[in-house]
């Protein structure tokens, strides 16, 4: 496309100590791309430079090194913040607010006008399941409430680009089904959606491409289904004779005694499946093996964590 939602090329941000005057790259030579209309996760440890990427592209901390452009504008325009909606982790709204009123003064600070908020407001807090407590204070919601209205503030002005950090953090499992329901309608009418979250399982349901950093560094991407997608196949059988489970290096018999082998491709499944049933043996099941994402996270983190250690 000729023009991505986000492009961030060779971005490093380095900070100084102020007493000791080290410095820490928090961010060091990260580049990846969002194409608009698609969801994307950031995923990385406590420490990997989430945080910091996800400033740079709201200009609210500049580059020491690089650039990223948000919809082809440099994030550090005002032009490249117009479009952004941003719901921040542990985000505190003033406690005297109500939800409608708080709702209200965001839309203002986003340059809409009082017709357009008196029209987006309820539909909002519909959307969000909070219609019953637009005229109660903010400091008696709950954690998963305030995330909701958290949600309802950051979508409020419509915006071409959400940027979410933790979006269910607080919210109880039907809650995380409905915010994930509300984000997949968002994605269907075009809106490019950015999640920085710990929750892989809710990532790997949802986004369609992830960047995994870890040191400040990029150390693994690309689209959901290819880096979880197939690791061979298993097959599972009963009354194999030993010598065949040996030649095909099965697992010791286990419940029922029943046999599981791993093949490398369907090929060669499909081959020891006809020697299997030639010998006698019941077929249980031929299932392909896939990873998780979080297994995908794991493996890729872990060897750099023990090779620094």
């Amino acid at each position: 496309m000729s023009e991505f939602a986000i492009q961030a090329h060779d971005l490093v941000k380095v900070f100084r100590a102020r007493w000791s005057g080290r410095e820490v790259r928090a961010v060091d030579g990260i580049s990846f791309t969002v194409e608009p209309g698609t969801t994307f996760g950031l995923l990385g440890p406590n420490g990997a430079g989430k945080t910091t990427c996800v400033k740079t592209l709201l200009s609210a901390v500049h580059p020491t090194s690089g650039h990223a452009t948000v919809f082809g504008h440099d994030s550090r325009d005002m032009a490249a913040r117009l479009p952004i909606g941003y719901l921040p982790e542990n985000h505190r709204f003033p406690t005297y607010f109500t939800g409608a009123g708080m709702l209200d003064l965001y839309g203002s600070l986003s340059g809409m006008d009082s017709a357009a908020r008196r029209r987006r407001i309820p539909e909002l807090l519909e959307l969000v399941g909070l219609e019953k407590w637009g005229d109660v204070r903010l400091g008696k919601y709950s954690k998963g409430m305030l995330q909701r209205v958290g949600l309802a503030q950051a979508i409020l002005h419509e915006p071409r680009l959400l940027i979410l950090d933790e979006p269910t953090d607080g919210v109880d499992p039907v809650g995380r089904i409905h915010i994930r329901e509300i984000l997949q309608g968002l994605e269907a009418k075009g809106t490019t959606i950015f999640i920085n979250s710990h929750q892989l399982a809710e990532v790997e349901i949802f986004c369609r491409d992830v960047a995994i950093l870890h040191k400040g560094k990029v150390a693994l991407a690309g689209r959901v289904k290819d880096l979880t997608g197939n690791r061979g196949w298993r097959l599972v059988a009963a009354g194999v004779p030993e010598p065949l489970r040996a030649e095909l290096a099965g697992d010791a018999p286990g419940p029922e005694g029943t046999v599981r082998f791993a093949f490398p491709d369907l090929a060669a499944a499909n081959a020891a499946l006809d020697r299997l049933r030639a010998a006698g043996a019941v077929i249980h099941s031929l299932t392909e093996t896939t990873s998780t994402l979080e297994e995908v996270f794991v493996r890729t983190v872990k060897p750099q964590e023990r090779t620094a250690a």
